[in-house]
């Protein structure tokens, strides 16, 4: 993409005159700076192209039509709230004890005969039956429940994005949960007699009058990308109130009708054996990752394509030097070394060059993802998607992160080509550790790669945490990255620092021995 041009300087002249020159010879190379443009061209497209083919659409009471906005809990995350629930109100302070003596439930399975609904007994690892707290009974409100899961033990969650793990039981298990003021504490036992404190935690602004009972709910069986029915059937037993004597009342709360607006799709039940309750219900009470709307980091679904054009220019940009012989050595393709002043230092001109591609490279994905995100979002709100709620600081943590992602890739790349010295293979090295991983990991292939490879950077463009008690497909279409945000890209930076470091070794070593 560039010609050789040798350096008239000498090795006493300062870093940052080193970075004017290497500036300097990369904006002159015409074929570097359409390079660095395609690569945004090429993100910004793609991009653009989902969000302005994205229709979404629901089927409600009545008919079919754009979807609503979703649901957004306390601290403004897309939730699901969605379960049954037998209550009575409480007024001040109390308590209800009760025992899940038997949990069972029916999962809707992949159909072995087209068309035939294959659905069979059992629970999904997440489903909950338990004791609940609310505010209200309205959708989204503050709670705090203590509850048996499918195969997650005891667990305490409250305002749908915390959990706190008790013990490891599932089997039948004595469950407690005491109101005092705005704090709420839950509490397990294996016989009734001996508790144990699962977690205590503050609603703040719990009103006096609270609803409180026992509940039962089931997120979807996952398979093939997607949720699919399942319900959970818990046998509560030895329930007993303090401060509450009403009598009880039933909700299937967040039940969706049918398309005649009429008939309640998948309704949750109630049944009453002696001193049991038999209660049914499906749903979750908790964050909603996929179904909550699409998400900004979608916008970026071409970063990975797009970055190839970018690592290919922060390869060349070194190698276009070794084909023309070493370099700060002389060639048959330079002047003789003797009529030149000396060069810079290998490993001086090495770093300049880092520098310079690092600071291109995070100008171009600053660009990329500065216009592809609030544009894609524009466009997908015009067409009345519903977005995942997002705060103006997350929405730039994706912006500057991918820009920060973009530079850590291109330094990763330089530092490759300075170790290899051959294009072709600094190039292939360079997509084959950050590209390839996340193209199989969007495609839900391989995910642990984007745990030990630099492709884990990718994770800083997460719009829409993980939740270690939402089970979601390992698919980066659905979400899921393995690693947090800038762990992810701590990852590609370490990667980054340990290329670019050895090859200015390598460098000074064979400078001192020349």
């Amino acid at each position: 993409m560039s010609s050789y041009t040798p350096y008239r300087s000498s090795r006493r002249d300062g870093f940052p005159r080193l970075l004017r020159a290497e500036w300097t010879r990369f904006r002159s190379a015409r074929g570097w700076v359409l390079a660095l443009a395609a690569s945004v061209l090429v993100t910004v497209s793609l991009g653009l192209l989902v969000a302005g083919g994205a229709r979404t659409t629901c089927v409600t009471g009545k008919g079919e039509g754009a979807c609503p906005a979703p649901l957004v809990g306390p601290d403004g995350t897309a939730v699901k709230d969605k379960y049954y629930f037998v209550h009575q109100p409480l007024k001040g302070n109390g308590s209800i004890t009760a025992r899940v003596s038997d949990m069972t439930g029916q999962i809707r399975l992949p159909d072995a005969v087209p068309g035939v609904r294959n659905v069979k007994e059992g629970v999904v690892p997440w489903a909950k039956a338990g004791l609940l707290v609310r505010q209200s009974l309205k959708q989204g409100t503050p709670y705090a429940a203590v509850m048996l899961t499918g195969d997650h033990g005891v667990r305490m969650q409250y305002n749908f994005t915390h959990d706190m793990p008790g013990g490891p039981h599932n089997g039948p298990q004595w469950l407690r949960l005491t109101r005092s003021g705005d704090t709420i504490t839950g509490y397990e036992s294996d016989d009734g007699k001996t508790w144990t404190e699962v977690g205590t935690v503050k609603l703040t602004g719990l009103p006096e009058t609270v609803e409180i009972g026992l509940f039962a709910t089931s997120p979807g069986a996952l398979w093939d990308m997607a949720k699919a029915f399942a319900q959970a059937t818990a046998t509560f037993d030895q329930i007993a109130l303090q401060g509450a004597n009403g009598s009880w009342r039933r909700d299937d709360v967040g039940v969706s009708m049918e398309s005649d607006g009429r008939t309640p799709h998948h309704p949750g039940g109630v049944v009453e054996s002696g001193d049991k309750l038999i209660v049914t219900g499906g749903g979750d009470i908790g964050p909603a990752t996929v179904e909550g709307g699409m998400r900004a980091d979608l916008m970026l679904i071409g970063g990975a394509l797009g970055l190839i054009l970018v690592l290919v220019v922060a390869v060349t940009f070194v190698t276009a030097e070794h084909r023309r012989g070493p370099i700060g050595t002389g060639s048959p393709a330079e002047p003789h070394p003797a009529r030149l002043p000396a060069e810079p230092h290998p490993a001086r001109l090495l770093a300049a060059k880092a520098v310079v591609v690092g600071a291109v490279a995070f100008v171009a994905g600053l660009v990329t993802s500065g216009v592809v995100v609030p544009v894609g979002l524009a466009m997908l709100r015009a067409n009345q998607n519903p977005i995942q709620p997002l705060t103006l600081v997350t929405e730039l943590r994706v912006i500057v992160g991918f820009a920060a992602l973009t530079a850590a890739a291109a330094v990763l790349a330089l530092g490759l080509a300075a170790l290899v010295k051959r294009a072709a293979v600094a190039i292939g090295l360079a997509i084959a550790l950050v590209v390839v991983p996340q193209l199989l990991a969007t495609a839900g292939l391989a995910s642990w790669l984007l745990l030990i490879t630099p492709a884990a950077g990718f994770a800083i463009t997460q719009s829409v945490p993980v939740f270690a008690h939402v089970d979601v497909g390992r698919s980066l279409i659905e979400g899921y990255y393995p690693l947090p945000p800038w762990a992810g890209l701590a990852v590609t930076c370490g990667y980054a620092a340990l290329a670019l470091g050895v090859a200015i070794v390598v460098h000074r070593r064979k400078a001192a021995l020349a």
